[in-house]
């Protein structure tokens, strides 16, 4: 099958719980081997598909074997097989997000390493869909706790991994102690001879689904990856805009509910940013793009749908704010920038191994070099400052259009000011506005290592003596300060004590703006618990 159709959820005759549950994580729009494939398993096919990390194939059999198992069947309907725990657990996530809403449908992860006897329990209370390793597959079948009679489909995912880790025979034991009636889906990077001797021997006229990659063809645009933490990304994106000061930024995520996410973020950090997805109306979306045309947005967040037909020649940024679900999104994506010959330059934020891995296919499918970059400093930031402040001081000192400004230099230098220390304090009071909060001397205080990335630790005066719980102090801080509830981070409620972690970003704000509250009665006392604890040490 090698349609170039994408056709939208809602085309696919998938049911309603499952829709709701897509919608409500944030997809505007399937992927090449989802609009592919899902169709074709919903309708019993045997599918032999070859496609990379990275392109959405989980949701390709998640979403319609979900839809073909029947609820009121409580034995073992569809076996996953996966290479490795964590591509287990990765897959077991995403079957409970897509079946949120079908009640009655109950999924088990099986993998090494975690306690047989929590399994046999799970098993034993009755589950229709099982992800698991060969390895504990089999030892369960050995035990006799998993049975495979009532199998309807099989799915092989990443197959050539497997094959890599040496588990052909455990596979083909598997595929042998199953119904031969059943649907079988193979999916794989390759088509190896052996991936092809197994859908040879155990599919029944598969329909063969691969995903074609485009090359990328933009030679001008530097491409770069970042490798940070998930909680880090927006100060990442804020440095980055800081450092090279980009006429126009694109950022990039996949899901709808981020991109209002990240919008408010930079918002709330003082950037001209905007949101665009579907969900926004056609009217709001034309006033958006006008102002991102025209420069008075500096940074649009968008999804990759409604990014469709931006053509605008002075994007010089792109971020991926999340790694993109297809490597063709990639392409399409930064060849937003360097239009019209102009150079552009494309940064991707990674976390973890399995991203890692995706950029790998990425590079490989693209045929070009993404290099790291260092994560830009603090001082990195100060010099692209001074910079900018100095090639906008040449421009107004070329124009001569400051006469009117003269009598203030002349009436501190009839006080004995010297003119050079007039300049510098006059750059220091510009450059000062523009200081965040990081580059302060007192911000060691903030840089609190028990805190997630890209949050800071806060010490309250209220704890389980004064009857606070969590949801007291969230809708305080809230409440006060503006920030959003789910912004915040862990709060640890003691006897006599709280403490909660916030952006750090926002944490200074936080401080000033809950000096004067109450919290169940008492008057509050917050600051930093390093602060804190360097005193009481």
């Amino acid at each position: 099958m090698n349609s170039n159709e994408i056709l939208s959820f809602s085309d696919m005759d998938i049911a309603e719980s499952l829709l709701r549950a897509v919608e409500e994580m944030g997809f505007e729009e399937p992927t090449t081997i989802q609009s592919q494939c899902i169709p074709l398993i919903a309708q019993g096919f045997d599918v032999l598909g070859q496609s990379q990390t990275g392109t959405g194939k989980t949701a390709a059999f998640a979403i319609p074997t979900l839809q073909n198992t029947n609820p009121n069947d409580r034995s073992v309907q569809v076996l996953v097989l996966c290479p490795t725990r964590e591509l287990c657990i990765q897959a077991s996530e995403e079957y409970r997000k897509f079946g949120k809403y079908l009640h009655g449908v109950k999924t088990a992860p099986i993998y090494g390493g975690q306690d047989i006897d929590r399994q046999i329990r799970a098993l034993k209370q009755g589950v229709q869909i099982v992800i698991g390793t060969p390895g504990r597959i089999m030892d369960h079948m050995r035990r006799r706790t998993l049975k495979l009679g009532g199998i309807k489909t099989i799915v092989l995912d990443e197959a050539d991994e497997m094959l890599n880790m040496g588990f052909r025979e455990d596979m083909e034991t598997i595929l042998k102690d199953t119904p031969q009636e059943r649907q079988t889906l193979l999916f794989s990077a390759t088509m190896s001879k052996e991936i092809l001797e197994i859908a040879r021997n155990f599919q029944k006229d598969p329909k063969s689904v691969r995903v074609e990659h485009k090359e990328l063809t933009v030679p001008s645009i530097e491409q770069y990856y970042l490798e940070i933490s998930r909680n880090s990304k927006v100060e990442m994106l804020s440095r980055l805009v800081d450092v090279y000061d980009p006429k126009l930024t694109i950022v990039f995520c996949n899901r709808k509910s981020m991109v209002d996410e990240v919008a408010d973020q930079l918002q709330t950090r003082g950037y001209m940013a905007e949101a665009l997805h579907g969900d926004i109306r056609q009217n709001a979306r034309t006033s958006i793009m006008q102002s991102f045309r025209s420069g008075r947005t500096e940074i649009l967040v968008a999804t990759d749908v409604a990014a469709r037909g931006i053509d605008i020649d002075d994007v010089e940024m792109i971020i991926n704010f999340d790694i993109p679900q297809d490597e063709e999104y990639y392409v399409h994506r930064i060849g937003r920038t360097a239009r019209a010959g102009r150079s552009g330059k494309a940064f991707t934020f990674v976390t973890g191994k399995k991203q890692l891995y995706a950029l790998r296919d990425i590079q490989k499918y693209t045929k070009s070099k993404i290099l790291p970059h260092a994560i830009p400093s603090i001082k990195d930031m100060r010099e692209r400052r001074i910079n900018r402040l100095v090639g906008e001081v040449k421009e107004v000192l070329e124009l001569k259009a400051f006469d009117e400004y003269t009598e203030v230099v002349d009436r501190l230098m009839k006080e004995d000011y010297a003119s050079v220390d007039i300049a510098a304090a006059l750059a220091q009071m510009l450059l000062k506005t523009e200081q965040p909060a990081e580059e302060n001397p007192t911000e060691e205080i903030f840089d609190d290592s028990s805190a997630e990335p890209g949050m800071t630790r806060l010490f309250i005066n209220v704890g389980r003596k004064d009857n606070a719980k969590p949801g007291d102090i969230v809708g305080a801080i809230a409440g006060e300060t503006g920030l959003k509830g789910k912004l915040i981070g862990s709060i640890d409620v003691h006897e006599m004590y709280t403490f909660v972690e916030v952006p750090k970003a926002h944490a200074r704000d936080v401080i000033r703006l809950m000096r004067n509250v109450r919290i169940k009665g008492r008057a509050v006392n917050i600051e930093p618990a390093n602060a804190r604890r360097g005193r009481e040490s």
